[in-house]
């Protein structure tokens, strides 16, 4: 029985890091979508990965599977972010003069979230304490 939970758990992270993997190409292409001024693919994106984030952490009930979602985000978004075989780049460098692009915001707030997602206290554990 212990064998068969521990392959249930094993599969469960494999499919968090697939799921995250798969999340964080689709917000590293979509972040890039500005109308005007308002990075509207920064914030969909964004808003998105902390929702899958938490959902994850809710759904399972432990940390190792949001852990794995967001380990296959920052990898698909490292990936994405380098300069591609054909030289093109989906996450281009700050143009001169410019301090921050949507794309490194991105970067950066992909591990953010997950290690905020991951380190929340659980609510059940605070629950039982009062």
């Amino acid at each position: 029985m212990q064998v068969n939970a521990l392959l249930a758990r094993i599969a469960t992270w494999v499919l968090a890091a697939v799921i995250g993997v798969v999340y964080g190409v689709a917000g590293t292409i979509g972040q890039a979508v500005v109308w005007g001024v308002v990075p509207v693919g920064l914030l969909i994106a964004a808003t998105g990965f902390t929702a899958l984030l938490i959902a994850v952490r809710a759904l399972t009930g432990e940390r190792a599977s949001a852990l794995a979602c967001g380990l296959g985000a920052m990898v698909a978004t490292l990936l994405f972010a380098n300069e591609g075989p054909g030289g093109s780049v989906v996450v281009p460098a700050p143009p001169e003069g410019a301090a921050i692009t949507p794309g490194l915001i991105w970067t950066f707030l992909v591990p953010l979230v997950a290690a905020l997602v991951v380190a929340w206290p659980s609510a059940s554990r605070l629950r039982s304490t009062n």
